[in-house]
């Protein structure tokens, strides 16, 4: 599968990356202590660096793996963005909290440790000067200031050490987001090109329902029995199957048709084919009145709409189909029901079905659901996809 391939291939790229990343240390390390004799390889320093880059890894790993399929895969900006800031928050939290206790926030001693001029004994300093002594302060005459006490720390600031640490996370984030996002529209069009040569052998699935025989002679025959009988119902049914057999031939090789049109065009396809049968036969098709301006593969629904027909039916044994489509937070939901008759009244196996697979498989990729359910007596379908 190319998914896969690509994953795989994204895979290879980090871990190439981040072993050159962990192995840099070593190699800066042994290059400055065979390039200086004073210098010594200590391991120590290895580990310190090492600590850092494995922080950034289990962040990378969370991204990876949780974080950026939300946003690649699933299109959830809000949820992606929230979680993201939530991450950086944390870590910009333990930056600060874990920065070592003998160092202050630019890497020097902390303020209060640094060592101030003492003029307490030198009384005279200003004296001896060439310039006067400044005013004594009130509350402090001999210009002594209250000292920290022993244990007391500033408050926690960012330091720039921290913040050089934020924007090599935020930039590692980026490039993670960056290699799925091209591996991803790498994948979309390699499934395009497989779609677009496959065109033919789709159209040339198309044609079986523009001439399929069975279904025009049958239809021609009922309209024959109409047109001495209900002469009206005969012109009628004569426009249904011109509309329909337009349908097929003008939009049927394109990529998305509206999903008015679509449904429309069951309900011609159903009504042609309730002429066929007595009332052994129960058909119901249950469809939404009100459909949104949405749009959908062609002809994708009449393949197993005509297997229901094909093997769901018998002329000897009373025989139902159950066609029901709804539409759910932009989704479409396909049910059909039907009964098995023991002779189907054409050639075995279903038309198309393994054709469906693979076109709902290029199509949507994982994004639908296809459940078929096959007892000795009753044959399901069920079918989610997305509405674009």
């Amino acid at each position: 599968m190319t998914f896969s391939k690509d994953k795989r291939h994204e895979t290879i790229i980090y871990l190439v990356l981040w072993s050159l990343l962990f192995i840099a240390p070593v190699l800066s390390l042994y290059i400055r202590t065979a390039t200086d004799a004073d210098a010594v390889f200590d391991w120590h320093e290895v580990f310190i660096v090492w600590r850092q880059y494995a922080v950034f890894l289990v962040i990378f790993l969370i991204h990876n793996h949780l974080l950026a399929p939300l946003l690649v895969y699933r299109q959830k900006k809000v949820l992606y963005l929230t979680v993201l800031a939530v991450l950086v928050a944390l870590f910009t939290v333990y930056q600060c909290t874990t920065r070592p206790s003998g160092l202050g926030r630019h890497g020097g001693p902390p303020p209060h440790e640094m060592k101030r001029p003492d003029f307490r004994d030198k009384p005279d300093f200003h004296e001896n000067a060439d310039f006067p002594a400044p005013p004594r302060h009130p509350e402090f005459p001999d210009n002594r200031r209250p000292s920290h006490k022993p244990g007391h720390r500033p408050p926690v600031i960012i330091g720039q050490h921290d913040i050089v640490n934020i924007v090599i996370l935020i930039l590692l984030l980026g490039a993670n987001l960056g290699i799925k996002l091209y591996f991803r529209n790498q994948a979309d069009r390699k499934r395009l090109d497989k779609l677009e040569k496959e065109n033919l052998e789709q159209q040339l699935e198309y044609l079986r329902y523009q001439i399929n025989p069975h279904f025009l002679m049958n239809t021609l025959n009922n309209i024959h029995a109409l047109v001495d009988i209900e002469p009206a119902k005969a012109q009628d049914t004569i426009l249904e199957l011109s509309r329909m057999m337009r349908f097929v031939l003008y939009e049927g090789n394109k990529q998305r048709v509206p999903l008015t049109k679509e449904l429309d065009f069951i309900r011609t396809y159903v009504a042609l084919m309730q002429l066929r049968y007595t009332d052994k036969v129960s058909i119901t098709l249950d469809m939404p009145t009100g459909v949104p301006d949405r749009s959908i593969p062609p002809l994708l629904l009449i393949t197993f709409i005509e297997n229901a027909f094909k093997h769901g039916v018998s002329y000897q044994w009373e025989s139902f189909i159950k066609i029901k489509v709804m539409i759910e937070n932009d989704r479409l939901c396909f049910h059909c029901t039907n009964s098995k008759a023991d002779r189907p009244n054409e050639e075995k196996g279903g038309v198309g079905l393994v054709n469906v697979r693979k076109r709902l498989n290029l199509l949507y990729a994982h994004d639908y659901s296809l459940r078929i359910q096959d007892t000795p007596e009753i044959y399901t379908v069920e079918l989610n996809i997305p509405l674009s």
